[in-house]
């Protein structure tokens, strides 16, 4: 055998090579896929589990400073001393008031230590501020600041301003602070008094930011149902993104996006209307991906150097025996059999060589088998075509019985004979199929009717009613005549009156109906159920094992016992194997009255 890419060597070589390379790469695809998978699904519960987290600090935190302003504004002293200082005009009294009040803004003040300043602006325009340094300064244009208007427009709940780089009330005092506040109401009448604005230490809120975020790149966001930025980590100089994209969480539910190049986790807090926002880049999560994928491209080169190896070994130990085995095989195919192969290798090859000796040893056997065989095959043949001799000769023999009844002018019992000579042909010429048209059993009713008509004298009439659209409707070969031969022997014959046998098709929306009817003697009730019965077990039989017939026994006019269900039988199995346990027969008699058996067979589609 030459050398090159079709030698064995070189095919065991490549095969060898080429499933060892699908296999590693399938395997590593695999495994880098699971492993990047679990490192993203931690990933995705850290973030998860670290925004639920900071949801749950806010939502204390803003619960205490909730508490804090409900406080202030259920004291019934601070209100009345408000209400009073804005109607009194004793400056003495005034003065004694406006200490009182700040005394009592005082204690809620030191009642924490995150609080900067505590300011409250009455209607008439007073002001009551207590924080460190720079006190009673307030801006003079308040009246026209979005926080305040803010607070104007709500109708009494806690309203969060958020994050802002200077005190909203004091210019003077430029640290952050984080903002909140509620409108005041006197607590006998529920009149407006004024609002109340709280200023807090921004760091509690940061610090809670800082916990979602799951790499130094991580930026994280708080921002209100309209969109406006609470606060955020990303300072003063980072762009916010668009969050009006971005899938806003519904009560404690928390959502994780990693659709795009970010992984993004949002959750709600439940004291606000807050939404917290983590943005992560995928680049931070894969960081732990990369080292995988280096470390498994390393695992797979020094694998794919070894598969080389090994491959050349083996191909190299399967070939050699094959290629002794393919030359004597080139003998064999020669023409001689005298060779065999002597080879030690694994032992597979050696079996495969053992077999080759014996083949060769008996191949002269085989041939001279198969040489036998077709001879056999063409004896059989030969027996096949004289068993047709008796068929032909009674065919021509009939014939002959016509023509020589039809010169003598005995035309009825020619026709009687011409109608048994069709007869015979057509029920034993079974080598072309077992299948016939609606049209030839038409044909072989009428032969057998002629025959009937004949011997009765006249005592049975057939009418025939067939729609012609049904004539070339395919059924199984002898499904008409069983029928009908049981409708004239056991229902039409026995009558003392002219019977007449009708044949008529009926064609409903998925199926077609072919009816035999005979006005005859009936069949008992008790033998007629036992018929149906047996016609519904054999349509069950045809899916399992196949029973015997057992045909029900029914009583002729004159008393005695016949086969009647056999034939009955065999065609609706026939039927029922041709076309499904929808159809087949269906018998409905009348004692007395006649006799009606239906074949139902599927609707044939256009075209067939």
């Amino acid at each position: 055998m030459t050398r090159g890419l079709h030698s064995i060597h070189s095919r065991l070589f490549l095969l060898f090579i080429s499933c060892m390379l699908i296999l590693l790469t399938l395997v590593s695809v695999l495994y880098y896929k699971k492993t990047t998978d679990i490192i993203h699904s931690k990933i995705s519960d850290l973030a998860e589990k670290n925004i639920s987290q900071t949801v749950g600090l806010f939502d204390l935190l803003l619960q205490g400073y909730d508490s804090i302003t409900k406080s202030l504004n259920s004291n019934y002293e601070m209100l009345r001393l408000i209400h009073d200082r804005d109607t009194s005009k004793d400056e003495a009294l005034n003065i004694i008031n406006e200490r009182t009040i700040t005394n009592i803004m005082g204690a809620a003040y030191y009642s924490r230590d995150d609080i900067f300043g505590i300011h409250i602006i009455t209607n008439a325009g007073k002001n009551y501020n207590y924080e460190r340094g720079f006190d009673s300064v307030i801006n003079a244009d308040y009246a026209n600041t979005a926080w305040y208007h803010k607070l104007q427009e709500s109708s009494g709940e806690m309203v969060w301003l958020g994050l802002s780089k200077g005190s909203v009330v004091n210019p003077f005092k430029q640290d952050s602070v984080f903002v909140f506040g509620r409108k005041l109401y006197d607590l006998t009448d529920h009149r407006l008094i004024g609002v109340l604005v709280i200023e807090t230490n921004p760091e509690p809120i940061l610090a809670a930011l800082s916990n979602v975020r799951i790499s130094p790149n991580s930026q994280v966001y708080i921002v209100d149902r309209e969109d406006h930025l609470i606060a955020s980590t990303a300072g003063e100089n980072g762009i916010p993104p668009s969050f009006g994209g971005l899938s806003r969480p519904q009560n404690n539910e928390v959502i994780v996006d990693d659709r795009t190049e970010q992984l993004i986790v949002s959750a709600k807090a439940k004291m606000s209307d807050w939404t917290v926002f983590g943005l992560t880049p995928k680049g931070d999560i894969n960081s732990e991906v990369v080292k995988t994928r280096e470390y498994l491209y390393f695992v797979v080169l020094a694998l794919v150097f070894l598969s080389l190896v090994l491959a050349s070994i083996i191909s190299q130990n399967i070939s050699s025996p094959l290629k002794l085995l393919i030359r004597e095989m080139k003998q064999v195919e020669m023409g001689n059999f005298k060779g065999s192969v002597t080879v030690k290798s694994f032992e597979e090859i050696n079996s495969l060589v053992s077999s080759f000796n014996r083949m060769v040893n008996r191949m002269d056997e085989l041939i001279e088998r198969i040489t036998l065989a077709t001879v056999s095959e063409k004896n059989a043949e030969l027996q096949a075509l004289q068993s047709q001799v008796n068929p032909h000769f009674l065919y021509n023999t009939l014939d002959m019985i016509y023509w020589m009844l039809d010169e003598r002018e005995n035309d009825r019992l020619g026709k009687v004979i011409l109608a048994l000579s069709h007869m015979f042909r057509y029920s034993s010429d079974w080598q072309e199929a077992s299948k016939t048209t609606l049209r030839q059993e038409l044909d072989q009713m009428r032969h057998y009717m002629t025959i009937i008509e004949n011997r009765l004298e006249g005592r049975v009439n057939t009418v025939l009613d067939v729609a012609p659209e049904c004539l070339d409707v395919v059924l199984p070969k002898m499904t008409l005549q069983p029928i009908i031969e049981n409708a004239v022997k056991y229902g039409l014959e026995p009558l003392d009156r002219p019977g007449v046998l009708r044949v008529y098709t009926e064609i409903s929306e998925h199926e077609m109906r072919i009816v035999i009817e005979d006005n005859g003697v009936g069949i008992e009730e008790s033998t007629l159920q036992c018929m149906q019965e047996q016609l519904i077990k054999d349509a069950a039989d045809i899916d399992g094992a196949m029973a015997p017939v057992q045909a029900p026994q029914t009583t002729s006019a004159s008393g005695g016992h016949t086969r009647r269900g056999i034939g009955i039988t065999n065609v609706h199995r026939r039927i029922v194997l041709m076309f499904g346990d929808r159809y087949g027969l269906r018998i409905h008699s009348k004692q007395g009255e006649g006799t009606t058996v239906i074949i139902a067979m599927p609707l044939p589609r256009k075209g067939e």
